[in-house]
């Protein structure tokens, strides 16, 4: 009887957590179909309203569906963002929109590239024609927040705040003396003395090689910065460079007296400053709209037959599907073949931002490019970061476009191959042995170090690719391969010295880039339309739920430590031969 009760009590037991699971799975779709609905409405904009801009949010390329953010969702913690796309339109549109008073401006430490920040800028600064004023006030400015907000027509200071403003740093993590510690042998084989993305397992400090090209494009990117600011702000560059180099603003009152900023204020001055500006009197409280709210009601433009086709290469490049921030070589070259089948479509912009990865992926995307440009014209716009494989994609285009900051280039192949057999046998006492029926049968084995014979072999094999690719670069650019070898061999650049050595043709906004393809097309009225499709976020949410819980816990775990454990896996699940730029080259 007592067996009786037990199993019964058990079977209880489970029907009982098995019901709460359910109820908190449907709970979960009902909110989510819910918050689904809500997200499609169109908002409505009063009159005289303020459109707040809070910039510390991702800035990513298309906006994320995601209803499940404000969700108790383990894994599903990731604040909303908004898609640069979708921010360059709500900005055009608040230009002529009667409704929209003014620009509220609230930075402190923005979540995105330099040269997406520069897209975000150059956007504000073309809302200035309206004569409309932006206002511009954080607690705490980072280097790139200040960076947006030096485009305002005031820039406000907390009295009590800081405003960071002292050069730019970069900084490599290496790895070398984990792996001696542990036994592991990172086995390289590359081609190019600029293709550092090896050199953090291999070396304990950068190559004399590598020193020189990331001197070179942080000091672009930090001249890009000044200039920039400079402008605005209109003080002179120099004055501006010595600031930061004898670190100058070192309390909030250094920022008003080095006409960094324009005053140093509290919120609720902020505020009343706003109601002015909208029209609001003091008593009345003031209208905003977020943009994130703004951009809902955003439309496709055009009305005619003729559409511009934007095609978004978004992350680092691997065979499959991949997703809304990983390019899979099916998903895209699937895209890119509708878009050129698609007699209605007249031209073509292939939007990148991806360090690059596998050399073969690109290829077949590469291999797209180079058919749809036979029948219609192509147009290639470079955000933050196309190289490697990043450039591959878009070499075969027929005008490339970058801003001034964006990294590019890093034409060259390598890989690794890692040798665990002291960590194996010497440290974990495991052995390993077998029969085969090939002398290089078991070529590329991890648990033993490479021969001569099949170092040999990957290396011609590497030779093979990087002369293919330099080649695609070549009949890309209309070059000699002499010449693309010469900038070539893992070289980094940025924007202003790719347009100057021939990688690309122009600085540009992604925007510019897309007129370019109308013009190109002949087309004066003409939709715009993006592929691939927006992932689903249901069927993310199933499919990656396990990866992303996985990522949750580890994260909790790790703490700032992650990054590091982030690069060592990527690393370990490379496979085949990688055109990729050095691995996460912080920028501060």
């Amino acid at each position: 009887m007592r067996e009786f009760f037990k199993y019964l009590f058990a079977s209880m037991l489970g029907f009982f957590l098995s019901m709460i699971i359910i109820f908190i799975v449907c709970f979960v779709i009902i909110v989510g179909v819910i918050s689904s609905i809500d997200n499609d409405k169109t908002v409505i904009v009063s009159n005289n309203s303020v459109l707040f801009l809070n910039l510390d949010q991702a800035i990513t390329e298309r906006t994320p569906k995601n209803p499940f953010g404000s969700l108790p969702i383990v894994g599903s913690e990731e604040k909303d963002g908004i898609g640069l796309n979708d921010f360059l339109k709500s900005v055009q549109r608040a230009k002529t929109d009667d409704n929209i008073k003014c620009i509220y401006l609230n930075v402190s430490s923005p979540n995105a590239g330099f040269a997406t920040l520069r897209e975000v800028r150059n956007a504000l600064i073309d809302f200035k024609k309206s004569h409309k004023k932006i206002i511009a006030y954080s607690e705490v400015y980072t280097q790139g927040a200040y960076y947006l907000a030096s485009v305002a027509d005031k820039v406000y200071l907390n009295p009590e705040g800081a405003l960071e403003f002292k050069g730019f740093s970069s900084e490599l993590t290496f790895f070398k003396g984990t792996l001696e510690k542990v036994g592991v042998e990172m086995q390289v084989i590359r081609v190019g003395n600029y293709k550092s993305a090896v050199e953090p397992f291999i070396l304990d400090k950068m190559s004399d090689y590598n020193r020189k090209q990331v001197t070179a494009y942080v000091g672009g990117l930090y001249n890009t910065f000044l200039t920039d600011i400079a402008q605005s702000r209109n003080i002179v560059k120099d004055s501006l460079n010595s600031i930061a180099d004898n670190y100058r603003i070192q309390k909030p009152e250094d920022a008003v007296n080095f006409k960094m900023v324009d005053a140093l204020k509290y919120k609720d001055q902020i505020l009343e400053e706003l109601k002015g500006l909208s029209g609001r009197t003091r008593g009345e409280n003031i209208r905003t709209v977020s943009i994130n709210d703004y951009a809902k009601n955003n439309t496709s433009t055009g009305t005619g037959k003729d559409k511009v086709a934007i095609i978004y290469a978004n992350g680092e490049i691997n065979g499959g599907e991949g997703n809304d921030n990983q390019i899979g070589s099916e998903r895209i070259s699937r895209a890119i073949r509708k878009a050129r089948q698609d007699d209605d479509i007249k031209a073509v912009v292939i939007r990148v931002n991806s360090p690059g990865g596998s050399a073969l992926a690109s290829d077949v995307i590469w291999r797209e490019i180079v058919l749809t440009k036979k029948e219609k014209p192509v147009i290639a716009s470079f955000g933050d970061v196309a190289a490697s494989g990043g450039y591959y994609i878009g070499c075969a285009a027929d005008s490339i476009f970058v801003q001034p900051n964006t990294i590019t280039g890093s034409i060259g192949v390598f890989g690794i191959i890692p040798n665990f057999q002291n960590l194996m046998t010497n440290k974990l006492g495991i052995t390993f042995d077998g029969v085969k029926t090939g002398k290089y049968a078991d070529i590329m084995a991890t648990n033993r170090p490479m021969t001569a014979g099949e170092r040999f072999i990957i290396q011609n094999e590497l030779n093979r690719i990087y002369s293919g690719f330099v080649s695609r670069v070549a009949d890309g650019r209309k070059k000699s391969k002499a010449y693309i070898d010469s900038i070539g061999g893992g070289h980094v650049w940025i924007g202003t010295d790719a347009v100057q050595i021939g990688l690309a043709d122009r600085i540009g906004s992604f925007n510019d880039a897309v007129k370019a393809a109308a013009k190109k097309a002949k087309l004066k009225d003409y939709k715009v339309v993006e592929y691939p499709e927006v992932i689903d976020p249901w069927k993310s949410l199933m499919d990656e739920s396990t990866d992303k819980v996985k990522t949750y816990y580890t994260k909790q775990e790790l703490g700032e430590n992650y990054f590091l454990y982030q690069q060592m896996k990527k690393v370990l699940a490379s496979s085949g031969i990688q055109a990729r730029m050095p691995f996460e080259a912080v920028i501060k």
